[in-house]
């Protein structure tokens, strides 16, 4: 059983959404996000990424940043940009274009079960990171940014979703990408927790180091006795049906050739792949990998009959590479931390890959089959941790529509 909760947050005031809500703080450049708030001064940008606030040659203290971002999130309050939500309720949240269509409730979500291993996770997180965003939290007295978060739908949540989405929306916004988020107001909020019952388990697809850095603010603000225990041991997130979501590939890219030569590293690879050139840049099944190197695109596919690795790992199409050809034959063993590897994600596609090489950035590009949510699922049921940059979920929530307050 799943347990969430309504929430009172604080969210745009009509005809404001587009104005305020932007993609995640973690999307954008540090010059990027100057750029968009000399536009719209009043984005959520101002808040997730308060640095925006000082020059760019300036280098302020993270107080400062934290005493700027505070500041930003009071006068949009203050202002009535953001109001206050007058009665605790759901959110239901579409997200719609280029063909696809995901619908999801925006709830609190109980860190004691993601404690538990009730809501799981396929990631590490890096301690940075994490205590950053913790600070975050704790100076705002806010959770900013969704959690986006994946269930195994069922019959009754569907229903739900389909009849809030048969009502009026509370906003419609045609935001990067032509992508349309629409997000509409649940205040049956007896039937969604009695539905939520039956979901056994939920899984993070993505926002490891958001919902980390809350179960740290609510350990620290526990500690100092701030407010009530029901608004820190929950974290506001996006729940979506499983089947609904679909994961787009991950791909990467190295410096250099590890000290071989052309020729060497292509007879290095048909030790263990049969390789041959190819005019396909993305595979077209699970188990082939695309590579481009010397303005050519090549397909690899394993050798032998070996069979599929029984650990849901080891099945994944990033672990394939990792294990066979990055750390054996391009000495990245630690992708981590390894400064010689590059992460091109989600839309950028084989254009950047080929821009990359073609360059001199880099001398080697790979495209890969995107692992799916069966595959994200069974190693998180497995308990177990994927290679890092293994998914890009787009498109992205949007912050600023939801904020819950401390």
């Amino acid at each position: 059983m799943s347990k969430i909760k309504p929430l009172t947050p604080f969210r745009p005031a009509a005809g404001r959404e587009g104005e305020v809500t932007c993609p995640p703080f973690d999307v954008f450049y540090g010059r990027e996000v100057h750029e968009i708030v000399k536009q719209d001064p009043n984005s959520f940008l101002r808040v997730t990424r308060s640095e925006c606030d000082f020059p760019l040659d300036a280098e302020p203290t993270p107080d400062e940043i934290l005493g700027r971002a505070k500041d930003n999130l009071d006068r949009l309050i203050r202002e009535g940009i953001l109001i206050r939500e007058a009665e605790p309720s759901f959110y239901v949240y579409r997200l719609a274009g280029n063909g696809r269509s995901q619908t999801g409730v925006v709830a609190g979500c109980l860190l004691d079960e993601y404690v538990e291993g009730k809501i799981k996770r396929h990631e590490k997180t890096q301690p940075d990171k994490v205590a950053d965003r913790t600070r975050h939290i704790v100076h705002l007295r806010a959770q900013t940014g969704l959690i986006f978060l994946a269930f195994r739908g069922t019959d009754k949540i569907h229903e739900l979703l389909d009849e809030a989405a048969a009502g009026k929306p509370l906003y419609e916004l045609t935001g990067d990408g032509g992508i349309t988020h629409t997000i509409w107001k649940a205040s049956n909020t007896a039937e969604w927790i009695e539905a939520f019952a039956d979901v056994p388990s939920i899984y993070i697809a993505d926002g490891h180091h958001r919902l980390e850095s809350a179960l740290q603010a609510r350990n620290i603000l526990r500690g100092e006795g701030a407010g009530k225990s029901g608004e820190y041991d929950h974290v506001m997130a996006g729940l979506f049906p499983a089947e609904d979501l679909a994961i787009l590939a991950y791909n990467r890219a190295v410096r250099d050739l590890n000290g071989l030569s052309h020729a060497e590293f292509i007879e290095k690879l048909g030790e263990r792949f049969n390789v041959e050139e190819a005019d396909e840049k993305v595979p077209a099944k699970h188990g082939e990998i695309s590579m481009y190197t010397a303005q050519k695109w090549y397909k690899l596919v394993q050798r032998g009959d070996a069979p599929e690795p029984s650990d849901p790992v080891d099945r994944l199409d990033v672990s394939i590479l990792q294990n066979a050809i990055l750390a054996p034959v391009l000495g990245v063993r630690d992708p981590r931390t390894d400064k010689r590897i590059e992460f091109v994600g989600g839309q950028r596609g084989v254009r950047e890959l080929e821009r990359l090489v073609d360059s001199g950035e880099a001398a080697v590009a790979f495209s890969l089959f995107a692992t799916t949510m069966d595959d994200l699922l069974a190693v998180s049921d497995a308990g177990e941790i994927m290679p890092p940059k293994s998914t890009w979920f787009e498109p992205k929530l949007r912050d600023g529509f939801i904020v819950n307050p401390i």
